[in-house]
């Protein structure tokens, strides 16, 4: 698994690798059941503190992108409570929606970006 972290950016190392880590889940990249590297593994290919890693991996497992299991470490695996996913999903999109209203992005061209990346994704439907 390629995992790239820009550590000039602003944003977080452990919100990069969570993101990443999403990205390969969309992008089937990462599929159910498969096995991420360990916290250890993790941190030495990437570069980054063993905590860093640790935090992502819990962050994902609160979002329910992965479970962990004692033998196999973290595993992708997505939540199965879809009510609840779709609800923060919303919560998520709404913010989103908003701020691009507030840059008077139109209908048209929000549907655009929305159908470009999931083409990016592989998405037909």
């Amino acid at each position: 698994m390629l995992i790239k972290i820009d550590f000039s950016s602003d944003e977080a190392i452990y919100q990069q690798l969570c993101n990443q880590i999403i990205l390969g889940i969309a992008t089937a990249n990462l599929e159910e059941g498969d096995a991420l590297p360990s916290v250890r593994q993790m941190a030495d290919e990437i570069g980054i503190n063993m905590h860093t890693v640790n935090k992502a991996y819990t962050i994902l497992k609160q979002e329910g992108f992965v479970k962990v299991d004692r033998r196999r470490g973290a595993i992708i695996s997505v939540d199965v409570d879809v009510l609840r996913a779709r609800a923060q999903l919303e919560k998520d999109l709404r913010r989103l929606l908003a701020q691009a209203r507030c840059r008077n992005m139109t209908r048209q061209e929000l549907h655009r970006m929305v159908d470009s990346i999931y083409d990016d994704y592989g998405c037909t439907e």
